[in-house]
Order: C-alpha cells, then structure tokens, then sequence
C-alpha cells in the first residue's frame, strides 16, 4: 500500500492531501530514509513523522484497505 494512503487508513494523518504534502517536504521516513508518498509501505516498517517541533514514531503491524475508525489503532503501535 502507498504510504499516503496508509496515514490516513491508519489515521496517523487525517487527510491523505495533507500526508501527500508531509511526504513531499520531506517531513517522513521509512526505516531511518525520507520516504515519497508513493513508497510502498509492509509490516515490520518504521515511519517517523515530524509535527513542528515533535515527532512520531510508529511500527507498521498490518497493512489493510479499509478500516473502521475504531480499529485503525490495530493497525501500528506508538514507539
């Protein structure tokens, strides 16, 4: 799955615009990387996402198409 599409699926980013745009100016990263929207996302991976002066960091523990707002904290676990 993209990692656009991801964030927001998971709903570590609310809108899959505004994770292009986080993407975009570099503000993610796969495993240690600066990662395009377009970069294919796995379990097992690591995305670190900078929010002003703090950043999140989240293991990717399922990948999945859709998911109901409550089960989207399935999907990572904070680290």
């Amino acid at each position: 799955m993209r990692l656009d599409k991801y964030l927001k699926v998971s709903r570590l980013i609310k809108r899959r615009t505004v994770a292009n745009e986080a993407c975009d100016t570099g503000r993610v990263q796969i495993n240690g990387k600066v990662a395009k929207a377009s970069t294919q996302v796995k379990a097992g991976d690591v995305i670190e996402i900078a929010f002003g002066g703090r950043t999140v960091r989240a293991k990717v523990l399922s990948v999945a198409e859709t998911v109901r707002k409550e089960d989207a904290q399935e999907l990572f676990e904070f680290i």
